[in-house]
């Protein structure tokens, strides 16, 4: 059951792979401070950006979706919510606005997912902030139609105590430094979807979590690139390593490594991902200019205007048109067929 019970992590042998991306981890955390130093400008237009693409995927990934014009208006300029979507993105605005906020003065305890909750389930569901009432196993559908039951959380009943057991556990591992924060974090994590305290919203919670997590030990990245985002790239592979180390969880024989190696590989993808971002800054021609150009030169091609829309929420149209034009008339970009729906590459691909 709980991770943290005996010295079950503290005895956990980490492979050589793991202990070198938490080397590599801790050497980025060290960066942090060097990168934040190098453009205000890029940095607020990053900010912008993460706080969009982690509303937007953190529900997506749950299957919950909304028109992308609305998601500007709804994420950054307090728009009003205009069905039961757009509550569900403002909500999980909320609660990245108050983890930013007050991230210094947050504890990590039942008290604060059930907050979590009910900022990130909009407020307005009769249970949002209230630990489940029935039992909701995970059940998985087939391309046939057939479904099956994949993992059976905690039954109501037991959730407050283990909620409560779970955060003291973690709080004293950290206190007494017996285990590596961004181990423990894994854990926790994982200890959380098992138990899958709420009737709906967990995965949201569990990802805020992770935020909360991260900033509690210095790794303020989450800040200027979406953690969310990279995790719906990698979905199958999240849901695949959570299923593979909640296999045995009930009777304490799950393995951890997985999820952990799983968690450590994300972390790394967005700390790469803000360190490449941060240091290509270009204050004289623009944040959202720097940004398009930095998506130019990596996103998967051929490539159509939407694709760089996805991957830059903050910027408008017209200004990505603008520097894939200037790209196409320097010789970097080449438009494959017409029309709207046309397709672009860089010219020097060989794809």
């Amino acid at each position: 059951m709980n991770s943290f019970r005996g010295t079950r992590l503290a005895d956990f042998r980490l492979p050589q792979g793991v202990v070198w991306m938490l080397e590599t981890l801790a050497e980025a955390k060290g960066r942090q401070q060097l990168y934040e130093q190098q453009s205000p400008q890029i940095l607020k237009t990053l900010r912008e950006t993460a706080l969009i693409e982690s509303a937007e995927s953190s529900n997506r990934i749950e299957g919950v979706t909304v028109d992308r014009d609305r998601l500007r208006p709804l994420v950054l300029d307090d728009a009003p919510p205009r069905d039961r979507p757009e509550e569900e993105i403002v909500g999980y605005r909320r609660a990245l606005d108050w983890i930013h906020s007050n991230r210094a003065n947050i504890d990590l305890s039942p008290k604060t997912c059930l907050r979590l909750h009910e900022l990130a389930q909009g407020g307005t569901t009769g249970d949002a902030g209230v630990w489940k009432t029935r039992p909701n196993d995970i059940i998985e559908i087939f391309p046939d139609g057939h479904r099956e039951v994949r993992f059976k959380p905690l039954a109501p009943d037991l959730v407050p105590k283990a909620m409560d057991e779970l955060f003291l556990s973690y709080r004293h591992v950290i206190d007494q430094g017996e285990v590596t924060p961004l181990v423990a974090t894994a854990a926790l994590v994982l200890d959380f979807s098992c138990i899958h305290p709420f009737r709906d919203g967990n995965g949201r919670v569990s990802r805020l979590l992770v935020l909360l997590c991260l900033y509690h030990h210095g790794f303020e990245v989450g800040r200027y690139i979406s953690i969310e985002r990279v995790v719906e790239q990698t979905k199958d592979e999240y849901y695949a390593t959570l299923q593979q180390s909640s296999s045995g969880w009930h009777e304490g024989q799950h393995d951890l490594l997985p999820w952990l190696t799983y968690f450590l590989s994300t972390l790394r993808l967005v700390h790469r991902e803000f360190e490449e971002r941060a240091s290509r800054s270009r204050p004289e021609r623009g944040a959202k200019t720097d940004l398009v150009e930095s998506v130019l030169e990596t996103v998967d091609q051929p490539f159509g205007i939407a694709d760089i829309e996805r991957l830059c929420p903050s910027v408008g149209r017209d200004m990505i048109r603008r520097v894939m034009n200037r790209w196409r008339k320097m010789g970097k970009l080449e438009m494959l067929g017409r029309g709207r729906d046309a397709r672009w590459r860089r010219t020097d691909s060989e794809s």
